[in-house]
């Protein structure tokens, strides 16, 4: 299929053809008849792509504090490479998607086959979206009115933070299409509306629709304007859809509001806001989020779970369902604000000269063919070298250390899989790889294929690593293996069931510094003492590596690193586990927990993994202790020796294993032999791993069978 994308790095809006995705759990995969661009925040994105690598710092402050940070924790290159594989991702772009259901994924009720539907879906013939971000669309509604829906959610909601009453007089600052959607919401709500903006036509289409409004290019002070217009009193409310880095147009709001008025924004301005002008009126400000309630909830977007209707009336799914049925009724006229409409192929004569355009809005147009779903997009020339590897997912690991540390070893992977399609054709381009594909499926029964790497989210990969293993090969999985114990116990038997090997990604036991440690230590080594600090970092409680049904939470999805770390300096399974966390509620915060680990040679070690430090400090150290030798490993950069005859010190850029564990899994994908991790090893850190949670929750040490 087809779909448009940004590409960050050379500055291109592209065409770009990838698999069709496929339709995942709880929602719906619908074939686009039409999509509409969005001028204002799709040229943002756009502009950004083209802007060079300083203006592009310039433009995000933040994330250049975050970049110095690394550098001086991670060391400059690997933070290049880091930043310079976010640059190579391309955006989806778009968000106003029109089109017809053809598929319904488990547990969607409210759709069927053949309904048409609006939805936040991107620029592309096909999309798969949650079912709470799609709406049905009525039958005096057509597919071009129904294009709007979704940003005309977004003015809708400022309209609903703002709450006007009937009457009130309410400034709407900005014309562009959200502009004079909400303008003509506040009309049907009752309100007086008077508009601004810079655009003559944009001004007599507002006072079409029985706006108040003026031009701000032919002079005129906005402020006095308004208070004309409110005999002296000022605004009820203003609504801000301009987009602006000036200070000016906070201002210019606060002036222009009554005591106690209200002001809302959308779009994106300077706000230096002086304190004299809110404090003398007790003005309210406050910035509006997209659709409405449940934008970022994963919970109610990705998972299906509403809000209950009596405490929060108004989701952002039922905002869409209140924009079509003002469309419906007639309250709302969208028809008149279509500037042109296009096929998709001509999409360059949009996004060619965005910057300057003067639509309002422009409708693209989807072939109505009856097409394949293709799932499956040849990349490029692929010649087999036998050992094929196929790669399920492609996320930022996938892109900034799997694919890099195979590539420095000469490796071709045959496929690349994501759900979506996108992130897999990018990758695969990217990589050189042969395929790229939206079902992992492909990747099962093609029997060229002898190794599977399973790099997706931690809940799918106990699912797709069983699958693997019943369709005959080997997997690599990127920790951790599974999330409970059924699924440790179901994978062993499966592996031995089908003579297969099956290892996770604990690539700091290949690092040099750990082989060097390894090594000193000597086979006379007998019981040692091992610790092990993860400076990890906070992560916003929200994300889903904190999800315990998705990512398990950061001991069973990181920490795990460090079982196995110690597993192989002491030469030695875990006897049993016992796990202590921060605070009042321990069980609540799994992030700031120490481990401590018996093994069955009676060495012990002790793993601090913390998220509240300063990311100044280094991000991991190991040190390990025996007889009378001490060695400390200081973030993977430099290891030093102290008591040890002969050891002196290493020292490399930061170097976590993973080149070395790659070049030794394609060696054994092609040549096989023993697995580069004992299985009964892999087993034993996994179960080590789930059982420390249950440690946690009971207090007490749990032995690792």
């Amino acid at each position: 299929m087809k779909q448009i994308i940004q590409d960050l790095k050379s500055g291109q809006t592209i065409l770009e053809e990838v698999p069709a995705p496929l339709v995942k759990s709880g929602a719906v995969l619908i074939k686009t008849t039409n999509s509409l661009v969005s001028l204002g925040t799709e040229r943002m994105l756009v502009e950004f792509g083209k802007a060079n690598l300083i203006e592009k710092a310039r433009q995000q402050p933040d994330k250049v504090k975050m970049i110095l940070d690394k550098i001086k924790t991670d060391g400059l290159m690997p933070t290049l490479e880091t930043v310079f594989n976010k640059l190579n991702q391309p955006l989806p772009l778009g968000y106003c998607n029109v089109g017809e259901v053809i598929a319904v994924g488990k547990g969607v009720k409210e759709f069927k086959v053949g309904d048409r539907v609006a939805s936040n879906g991107n620029h592309a013939e096909y999309v798969s979206i949650p079912q709470n971000l799609v709406a049905k669309i009525p039958d005096n509604v057509t597919c071009q009115e129904a294009a709007f829906t979704v940003i005309g959610a977004i003015g809708l909601q400022s309209i609903r933070l703002l709450n006007p009453t009937l009457g009130e007089k309410v400034v709407v600052i900005g014309l562009g299409l959200i502009g004079l959607i909400t303008a003509e919401l506040l009309l049907a709500n009752g309100c007086e509306v008077i508009g601004f903006d810079f655009d003559q036509a944009k001004v007599d289409l507002a006072k079409a629709k029985g706006v108040k409004a003026f031009n701000l290019a032919q002079g005129g002070d906005q402020v006095k304007i308004v208070e004309e217009h409110t005999n002296g009193v000022g605004a009820d409310g203003v609504i801000i859809t301009a987009s602006n880095k000036s200070n000016d147009i906070i201002s210019n709001s606060a002036q222009m509001s009554r005591k106690r008025g209200r002001i809302i924004l959308v779009g994106v301005i300077g706000l230096d806001i002086s304190r004299a002008d809110f404090y003398e009126k007790e003005l309210t400000f406050q910035v509006s989020c997209s659709y409405g309630p449940g934008r970022y909830d994963e919970a109610y977007e990705q998972k299906g779970q509403d809000y209950p209707l009596p405490f929060v009336r108004w989701t952002e799914k039922r905002n869409f369902e209140a924009v079509l049925s003002a469309i419906a009724s007639g309250k709302l006229d969208v028809q008149s604000l279509i500037t042109e409409e296009l096929p998709l192929e001509d999409f360059q004569k949009i996004y060619g000269n965005i910057g300057s355009s003067k639509s309002i809005a422009t409708l693209l147009k989807y072939s109505s063919d009856q097409k394949q779903l293709d799932r499956k997009v040849a990349v490029g020339p692929y010649q087999s070298k036998g050992g094929e590897l196929g790669i399920i997912g492609a996320g930022n690991f996938t892109n900034a250390m799997i694919l890099p540390a195979l590539q420095k070893n000469g490796v071709q992977a045959k496929y690349i899989a994501s759900s979506g399609g996108l992130s897999s054709k990018t990758l695969a381009k990217k990589f050189n790889a042969g395929f790229a594909t939206s079902d992992y499926n492909e990747i099962l029964n093609d029997s060229d294929v002898n190794l599977v790497l399973v790099t997706t989210r931690h809940n799918m990969h106990a699912r797709m690593t069983l699958d693997s293993l019943q369709a005959g090969k080997h997997v690599f999985v990127e920790k951790p293996l599974a999330l409970t114990l059924e699924e440790v116990d179901q994978i062993q038997q499966a592996a031995l069931d089908n003579s297969k090997s099956v290892v996770v990604g604990f690539n700091r036991r290949f690092s040099p510094h750990m082989t060097k440690i390894k090594s000193a230590l000597g086979d006379g080594a007998g019981a040692i003492n091992m610790v092990a600090t993860m400076n990890a970092g906070f992560i916003p409680s929200d994300v889903w590596v904190h999800d315990m049904e998705v990512g398990g939470g950061r001991i069973i999805g990181e920490a795990c690193h460090y079982i196995d770390l110690m597993v192989y300096l002491s030469g030695s399974k875990v006897a049993a586990i016992c796990m202590s966390a921060l605070g009042n509620n321990p069980q609540e915060n799994t992030d700031n927990a120490s481990l401590l680990v018996k093994f069955q040679n009676g060495s012990q070690g002790t793993i601090n993994y913390f998220a509240n430090g300063s990311k100044s400090y280094s991000k991991e150290r190991v040190e390990v202790y025996s007889q009378e030798r001490t060695f400390v490993c200081d973030n993977f950069r430099l290891t030093k020796g102290y008591g040890v005859k002969g050891f002196g010190k290493v020292k490399t850029k930061q170097d976590k294993g993973h080149v070395e564990q790659f070049r030794r899994l394609s060696q054994f994908a092609k040549q096989g032999g023993d697995p580069i991790i004992p299985f009964e090893e892999v087993i034993n850190v996994s179960k080590a791993s789930i059982l420390a949670i249950q440690s946690l929750k009971t207090g007490s040490w749990i032995n690792v069978g």
